[in-house]
Formats: C-alpha cells, structure tokens, sequence
C-alpha cells in the first residue's frame, strides 16, 4: 500500500488482486447473498481506492483493510434497512388497495364514485390498478401485459392505491 500510495500502479494493481480473495472471505462471513457479497466486495474495493491516503505505512495493513470491509457491510446492511422501510412486498399489494377496490362487483360494474377515481389516476397507474384488482391478474401477468418489470408494476400499483384512497377520502358519502 505504501507503494500505491508513492504513485506505483502495477503495485497497487497488485495489491488489490492479492487481497480479493481475503475481501471476499471477510465480506461472504457477514453476507449470505453471493450477489449482495459482490456488490459489497465492490464497494470494498472502492472505499479502499477512495481511503488510501488514509492508511499509515507504519501501521499494519489488515485491521485498516477490515474496518473497511466492516464498514461496508454495516452499510450494505443499512441500505438493506432502508429499501425494506420503503418497498411494499407483493403480499401487502391487497392491504394497501382502497377498500371498494380490493374485489369488483360480481356483475363486474363499479360504483360511480370508484369509477371516477379510477378515471382520475394517471394512465399506467390507472392500467396497473385495473390489472391486479379488476382483472385479478398476478403482479407478473400484469407487468408482463404493461411491458414493465414486476417491481415497476407494483411501484404503479401502490401509487395508484394511494392515489384511489385520497380520491375516494375527499368525496363526500
């Protein structure tokens, strides 16, 4: 590291292909997920190019190296968190719909008043709505007839829902 930090690129180079292997031990010992340890392993390698200037040739170099990697795996883990917080699964999809959407009519009409809130949403959200509740379509079947990936389906979908319940709140009974 010394050597990369004197401006030695075929050092560092090796350096980094020397401690691959260890990076991804330490990191595949916290993440289960072989994709997730990778993108973790990546983000490893970057903090260390990033950190370089940091490391003290005087100190050895395997606790920097592994508080680094520590620090992003907390991090991925973090991130983790925080997509979970915001992401709704395809289970809760039902949950989050409005009430007089969940199930259409068994003659197929809507009431005037989900009609027009269906009529009020913005087309794909209105077409992802119409898909799952009114078609019961899967969120596949969907996304396939929308031509978009499921979680876009279900990100137009719960907007939709959202949308729906606003529209339905604000009308008076």
């Amino acid at each position: 590291m010394a050597a990369a930090q004197a401006g030695d690129a075929d050092q560092y180079r090796a350096l980094l292909e020397e401690i691959l292997p260890v990076l991804r031990g330490l990191v595949r010992a916290r993440v289960r997920d072989s994709g997730a340890a990778e993108d973790v392993v990546q983000n490893v390698l970057l903090s260390i190019h990033r950190a370089r200037h940091t490391f003290r040739p005087e100190r050895p170099f395997g606790p920097w190296l592994r508080a680094i990697a520590r620090n992003a795996v907390v991090d991925s883990f973090r991130q983790v968190g925080r997509r979970l917080e915001r992401e709704v699964g395809v289970e809760a999809i039902d949950q989050l719909a409005a009430p007089e959407a969940r199930r259409p009519p068994e003659d197929g009409t809507l009431s005037p008043r989900l009609e027009q809130a269906l009529k009020s949403l913005p087309e794909k959200q209105r077409q992802a709505v119409e898909l799952i509740q009114l078609q019961g379509l899967s969120v596949a079947e969907a996304a396939a007839v929308a031509r978009v990936s499921a979680g876009a389906l279900k990100v137009r979908a719960h907007r939709g829902y959202k949308a729906l319940r606003r529209a339905l709140a604000g009308v008076d009974h």
